[in-house]
């Protein structure tokens, strides 16, 4: 009966639904058939069925309207789970980052300490000219001395003085429904808290952030750009 049904539903929307909408309804019912003519007495739905359903949620608006054997709900319930293991996975191991050698925050101690008004970027060049190895801003900020320093209040001016100079920059990940990695390019009038551009791409290479700041701003651009990612 429930067979029936299906064919019935397929047959009765094809006068209404567009082409793309219509083929994709076709799809769905077409699965749900193959699902029910499998053997055993439960429809059962093997992993590559889930991918399909997950698949078509995000790709079209109208897919509870052609699900019938299970809930809306379950599909939800799928995807949901997916991510959590997924972020299982991403997070196996000893969690937070690894922490760097010896030598190397005893040299970015004893920099910080004699330079007290150098910051991790200039630190970050001094590790590669000397050292020829390169850490992250953030990883430099985690072991600087801070004892006696008085950068921030510089920075918090500097900030203050040239506000209507400046732009923030912040480059992150993003995880897709399908668990591929995006990466979010926004960037911010430091002065206004105005959202300037936001971009988007698989390849977050050099040349790409260049051009979305050209884009941004083709006449006149920011004199400084304060970047951050994650």
């Amino acid at each position: 009966m429930l067979t029936d049904l299906l064919t019935f539903l397929a047959s009765l929307r094809l006068t209404v639904a567009n082409r793309s909408d219509l083929l994709l309804e076709i799809a769905a019912l077409r699965h749900q058939l193959e699902v029910l003519q499998r053997r055993g007495g439960r429809p059962r739905f093997r992993r590559e069925d889930r991918r399909f359903w997950i698949w078509l949620s995000r790709r079209w608006p109208k897919w509870r309207s052609a699900l019938v054997i299970v809930q809306p709900d379950t599909v939800v319930g799928w995807h949901r789970q997916g991510y959590r293991l997924f972020w299982r996975w991403r997070s196996r191991g000893k969690p937070g980052r690894p922490r760097i050698p010896a030598k190397h925050i005893a040299f970015i101690q004893r920099i910080s300490r004699e330079n007290p008004l150098w910051g991790e970027d200039r630190i970050a060049q001094e590790m590669k000219l000397k050292l020829g190895i390169e850490h992250s801003a953030s990883t430099i900020r985690r072991y600087m001395i801070t004892e006696g320093r008085s950068p921030s209040s510089t920075w918090r001016s500097f900030l203050r003085n040239h506000a209507s100079e400046i732009y923030a920059l912040d480059l992150t990940p993003q995880v897709m429904w399908d668990f591929s990695i995006c990466y979010v390019l926004v960037l911010i009038d430091h002065r206004t808290r105005r959202l300037v551009r936001i971009g988007m791409t698989r390849n977050p290479t050099l040349d790409w952030v260049k051009q979305q700041v050209r884009d941004a701003c083709p006449w006149q651009g920011p004199r400084f750009i304060r970047a951050r990612s994650v």
